[in-house]
């Protein structure tokens, strides 16, 4: 069997990351607003720093939950993933043109 390619490896990483973090406090296929920010504090402290401003964190809640249903599922949660990468993409490509 051949190795996964590195675009598999990180896609089996996102999926293993959101199921760390969902379900511990109800459905195990969202992510509560607790477990949203345990993600964004562990995961990706380095981009967003210690998640301790509750309006801050609010919003980005907000802004995740596109359905309206109080939580994040995987799609939202992808979302997410996807436009922070869009994001350094874009700062390491300025950084390159300097």
């Amino acid at each position: 069997m051949s190795q996964p390619s590195q675009v598999q490896s990180a896609m089996a990483l996102l999926i293993s990351a959101f199921h760390k973090y969902s379900g511990k406090e109800g459905d195990k296929y969202t992510l509560s607003k607790g477990e949203l920010k345990d993600l964004l504090t562990n995961e990706l402290g380095d981009l967003f720093g210690k998640t301790t401003d509750q309006k801050a964190l609010d919003k980005i809640f907000k802004d995740l939950d596109s359905n309206a249903d109080g939580s994040v599922d995987f799609q939202e949660y992808v979302t997410l993933v996807a436009c922070l990468t869009m994001l350094c993409n874009d700062f390491f490509k300025d950084a390159k043109k300097k």
